[in-house]
């Protein structure tokens, strides 16, 4: 740990405008968009919400964000056309479809694929309300089977413990993979509900019927356990390219409770939320953990500096780990550029994901800015997931060169699955001699359409980017002369 402090010290003692020189090619650069207590939403039109989230993704995109995080199941209900669950109520009232009738999550994967960029649906498992006093639609499954839910603070939650609602939640799961392109099914913190003081989360009878013998919080561990074993498999088994990532709190356990633990002493994903997240890892049951590190760097009961220490070290060795980041908390304290030296510097962290979006398109505190300038100034391709797929896809042909620099070629012949093409990436070089497509400086963008308008003269090559990352040889190369 001595050294670890000594090293850190270095860091941010060093951390300055070089800090862009550390940028790498291949960076998981996230963004959530939430969808939960956003109220605008619901006061604008059809057309208007549009607009609204094409400005959020052009903003996105000019900063440097590859992959957006996009909340469509916050309370048991639905930022796109479910067949399941009523409309969202941060979108209409009363579960009603909206008029003009459009699909958000639909509209935003098409949007965010034609900018080069992942969309991964975001939702919640368990919660149905956010307050007691919030009432569910009529026809809502919670009104149904009302034996199904606990109340607990006032707020509605699925019970975890019965079966029926783990397949409920896989069927939720099961329509989203099939009927959109998703790049990935993404969960947060929210498992069990954080504990109140003086509260119990009433499961008494559902442990009765099913905890055969297993100590209660061992049993609840093993509920949301049997969640995302079954979501994995659901996943796998209809789309294997569609990625599934779980944004955990960012403790597992402090030493005090386990060797194993991190030197911090705040609430524990273990014990509180019955979330054992490294155990997901190691059994592959998730593609990457998200652990939301949203302390300062020597806060007293969760620091930065010591949690994304713990985490380089005790996660990311079979699947991805990138970190979240919180936008207004780190800005606050100037802590950006520290922040962001710390997770390239840890071999095991492969990116950063920051909370909430919306604060970075409304560029608080200058920090997209920064992201644009200083930290993203390249555009960086999202890490690939070869446990998934580690092939190639087939090389870009037939580029031609047309009026105002627009660059265009044929799409590669789709290879199935994972290997299907869905993005390109654009190379640019002073000559002919310079091309080498693993220099982060000569990415120059990632588009999801098979033509790009070329910003200056230059030595450009096209490569081609399956469903998980893969790059091909580049293409033959198009010389740009004036």
């Amino acid at each position: 740990m001595k050294l670890f402090r000594f090293i850190i010290t270095a860091v941010l003692a060093a951390c300055s405008l070089a800090l862009a020189a550390q940028e790498s090619k291949r960076e998981f650069r996230g963004a959530w968009l939430n969808t939960v207590y956003q109220t605008q939403y619901k006061r604008h039109s059809t057309e208007q919400n549009k607009a609204y989230l094409v400005r959020q993704l052009d903003s996105l995109k000019a900063m440097g964000i590859n992959a957006v995080i996009f909340q469509v199941r916050a309370q048991a209900d639905a930022f796109y056309d479910s067949r399941y669950e009523p409309w969202s109520r941060y979108l209409t009232d009363g579960g009603k479809a909206p008029v003009p009738f459009w699909d958000p999550l639909e509209f935003m994967v098409e949007q965010a694929h034609r900018r080069g960029m992942e969309l991964h649906a975001w939702l919640n498992p368990y919660r149905v309300t956010t307050s007691a006093k919030q009432t569910v639609p009529k026809g809502h499954i919670a009104l149904r089977h009302p034996e199904r839910f606990i109340r607990y603070d006032g707020k509605l939650y699925f019970d975890p413990g019965r079966p029926e609602n783990r397949e409920y939640i896989g069927k939720i799961v099961d329509d989203i993979v099939a009927r959109y392109d998703i790049d990935g099914i993404h969960f947060d913190d929210y498992f069990y509900p954080y504990p109140v003081k003086g509260k119990s989360f009433a499961d008494d009878a559902s442990y009765r019927k099913y905890g055969k013998g297993m100590a209660r919080n061992d049993w609840r561990r093993h509920n949301v356990d049997l969640l995302i074993e079954d979501l994995h498999r659901r996943i796998s088994a209809a789309k294997p390219w569609v990625r599934f990532g779980v944004s955990p709190f960012g403790i597992w356990r402090n030493k005090t409770s386990d060797p194993r633990g991190s030197e911090t002493s705040g609430l524990q994903n273990y014990d509180a939320l019955y979330a054992d997240v490294l155990l997901w890892e190691e059994k592959g049951w998730v593609d990457y953990l998200l652990p939301q590190l949203y302390w300062e760097l020597g806060h007293k009961s969760a620091s930065y500096l010591t949690l994304v220490d713990w985490w380089n070290k005790n996660a990311g060795q079979k699947r991805h780990i990138y970190v979240g980041q919180d936008v207004k908390r780190t800005i606050d304290k100037s802590e950006l550029c520290n922040k962001v030296s710390l997770t390239r510097r840890a071999c095991n962290i492969r990116g950063n994901c920051w909370w909430p979006g919306y604060e970075l398109t409304r560029n608080t505190g200058g920090v997209a800015d920064s992201l644009a300038v200083q930290y993203q100034h390249y555009p960086a391709l999202v890490p690939q997931y070869p446990w998934i797929f580690d092939g190639k896809p087939h090389t870009v042909e037939g580029l031609k060169l047309g009026q105002k620099r627009v660059i265009s070629w044929s799409a590669p012949k789709p290879c199935g699955k994972a290997a299907d093409v869905v993005r390109y990436a654009i190379y640019r070089f002073d000559n002919l001699d310079d091309i080498d497509i693993e220099r982060h400086d000569a990415l120059v963008d990632i588009v999801g359409t098979n033509e790009f308008t070329a910003p200056q003269p230059g030595c450009y090559v096209v490569t081609a980017i399956d469903r998980v990352n893969n790059e091909s040889e580049p293409s033959a190369p198009v010389v740009i002369r004036r």
